[in-house]
């Protein structure tokens, strides 16, 4: 038995509780592992709370990452005691998640570990801190260099947006953050950003084309933000969207893509190919500073998730949310 986060539904009512689970219960696959540690993402909140429906298989233990170390493998690629991560690919939606004990997962789904992190590093990286990596590298091979414009990202504060920003700093961009809580304009400010933008600037409706600003984007917000970022992206501008914090719709015209050649690019990791996926990590071990990456967390425990759904959903959590699961290492 092991313990673990449970969403159920009966009858049309959704219940999520922490409970003890039967090793029995875990799904198929080839390789079993012991959890260190999870996140609480945008997307297990979502599943936890009920707002969308992301679970599409009940019960299910949510939890989209975890860090952990191989139990038992009948795949010669991993071995018991090796330190493993993953992200994506559809855990805590159709297949059991991180925010339980034990995992069992295709071999496939699962990268070593990293040795530049520990499990609670990588972990307080995430599949955030991973499509932030994935959204940078997909800048640079757009062409967009340091120097030719400030690099415009929204969410700056929650997980994708506050590891972008670091990154790009990093890297020598010119950061423009955009944020609903301008009194966080500091912790901005020490992840690398240049300029803080009030959500509120760029949240109604706008002009079709508007003035000129930024070289590229990182965009987790969609809706009205991700139309008027590109309304004001520069000539042959890059924005790479990666999610829908302001919403699905996208209200904005094609003058910005026929009149200045801007470039929209989808960023998925949840179905990411191993390259990619060994790129991004490879971005965030040689970019992110270790002590930046400190700032960023809040460790949290398994009993603490479900509370902190609808806080994370309602904007009001920092930085990336760190679930201790289990034993590290």
């Amino acid at each position: 038995m092991f313990r673990g986060v449970l969403i159920d539904k009966h009858e049309g009512q959704q219940t999520a509780a922490v409970q003890m689970l039967d090793e029995a219960s875990l799904p198929e696959g080839e390789v079993t592992v012991s959890v260190a540690y999870s996140t609480l993402n945008y997307k297990d909140a979502l599943a936890l709370t009920g707002a969308s429906p992301v679970v599409r298989r009940f019960p299910m233990v949510p939890g989209i990452d975890f860090a952990g170390t191989v139990v038992s493998s009948s795949n010669p690629a991993f071995q018991p005691g090796d330190a493993v991560v993953l992200n994506g690919w559809g855990v805590g939606e159709v297949h059991w998640g991180g925010l339980a004990e034990l995992a069992r997962v295709p071999a496939k789904w699962l990268i070593p570990l990293p040795p530049a992190f520990t499990p609670r590093q990588a972990m307080g990286i995430g599949t955030a801190g991973y499509t932030a990596a994935l959204c940078v590298l997909a800048l640079a091979r757009q062409g967009v260099q340091p120097g030719q414009g400030p690099i415009v990202v929204t969410g700056a504060n929650g997980g994708v947006g506050s590891v972008a920003v670091a990154l790009l700093a990093r890297r020598g961009y010119e950061v423009a953050a955009v944020t609903g809580r301008p009194q966080e304009a500091d912790f901005l400010r020490a992840l690398g950003a240049k300029e803080i933008i009030d959500r509120a600037e760029l949240s109604q409706p706008g002009k079709p084309l508007d003035k000129e600003r930024w070289a590229g984007a990182v965009d987790v917000a969609g809706g009205q933000l991700l139309a008027n970022v590109c309304a004001a992206m520069r000539y042959r501008g890059v924005v790479t969207a990666c999610g829908l914090a302001a919403g699905m719709a996208w209200p904005a015209t094609v003058a910005p893509f026929i009149l200045r050649g801007v470039s929209l690019l989808g960023i998925d990791s949840v179905m990411a190919p191993l390259p990619d996926r060994l790129a991004a990590w490879q971005c965030l071990a040689e970019d992110l500073d270790p002590a930046l990456l400190e700032s960023l967390l809040r460790e949290v425990t398994l009993d603490e998730v479900i509370a902190l759904a609808p806080e994370l959903l309602a904007g009001q959590v920092r930085g990336r949310l760190v679930v201790r699961v289990g034993a590290e290492g």
